[in-house]
């Protein structure tokens, strides 16, 4: 690429100046958020490719990634917010809001939609009234697809918090959900 200039009467051209922008913070990370996520980058960013162990353990101590905390991510990296909001956007086991207080993830990979998956699904939707990447009214349960929970033999599967379980048929699926419910 070339670059073309209208010079008056043969004077060299003025040299370029060129100011960086200042960094900002994300004014609405405060407090515990803000602190956890500085203390997990400081922890992990030394790691080759340290925004996915962050981003895991960023959801996993506030329970999802805020939006605010994409800049503060972007600076302690040295990445642009677009590459940080392109990961967190792209790998649908990321959550930008806060889930509910249980959340239940339904298999949607091929082997579980051979044993049902697909009616499950249809049903967690109609009997929690949401859809995916969604949360009840009351905050209870928030519905999230997964591509794989490796139960295939036994599907269709769910897992709800962190217990997965097999041969879920959609009165199974009930009990669980108010199961989660009683828990709190």
């Amino acid at each position: 690429m070339f670059e073309c200039e209208f010079r008056m009467n043969n004077q060299p051209p003025a040299p370029r100046r060129i100011e960086p922008i200042p960094a900002q913070r994300a004014a609405s990370l405060e407090g515990d958020a803000l602190r956890a996520v500085e203390e997990i980058c400081s922890r992990l960013s030394s790691l080759p490719g340290a925004l996915l162990p962050i981003l895991h353990a960023v959801q996993e101590r506030l329970g999802y990634v805020p939006a605010e905390a994409v800049a503060v991510l972007a600076q302690e990296l040295n990445l642009s917010r677009a590459e940080v909001h392109g990961v967190i956007s792209f790998y649908h086991y990321f959550r930008t809001q806060r889930p509910g207080r249980h959340v239940v993830h339904v298999c949607r990979a091929e082997a579980c939609q051979a044993l049902g998956a697909v009616a499950l699904e249809r049903h967690a939707k109609r009997s929690l009234g949401v859809e995916f990447h969604a949360t009840t009214a009351d905050g209870a349960i928030s519905l999230e697809p997964v591509y794989c929970l490796g139960n295939c033999a036994l599907g269709p599967s769910v897992m709800v918090d962190e217990r997965l379980e097999g041969r879920v048929t959609a009165a199974r699926f009930d009990e669980l959900v108010a199961q989660a419910r009683e828990a709190g």
